[in-house]
């Protein structure tokens, strides 16, 4: 069975199946925030999401960063380095790209166990 959560007409923010939680891409809510307040916002909107999965940031799998300036790469980090648990950082992969919309400094999109 897949459950759905926060189904929307065009995507879900998140499907769990099998004790995998799929994430779809996480954007700041406030885009006026620079890189480091972007990345925390992300950050709690993942942690929000894997919590309502029955998981948490120890338990990611995958992690994709999606980043629209090279120049906030090490400010990112900073804020995902403390996020991150020690001993527990997941894959991940950072690639600049065009975000959807010009004031998103980042898109976040995460794989995690459930169970």
């Amino acid at each position: 069975m897949v459950q759905r959560f926060d189904v929307g007409s065009r995507l879900s923010e998140m499907a769990v199946h099998n004790g995998v939680a799929y994430l779809a891409g996480q954007v700041p809510d406030d885009a006026s925030q620079d890189i480091r307040g972007q990345t925390r916002q992300v950050l709690a909107a993942i942690d929000a999401l894997l919590a309502r999965a029955g998981s948490d940031k120890s338990r990611i799998l995958m992690c994709q960063v999606f980043l629209a300036d090279v120049s906030d790469f090490a400010g990112m980090n900073e804020v995902w380095d403390a996020w991150v648990p020690a001993g527990a950082a997941p894959p991940r992969a950072t690639v600049l790209a065009k975000l959807a919309k010009a004031e998103w400094k980042l898109e976040i999109v995460v794989t995690a166990a459930t169970a």
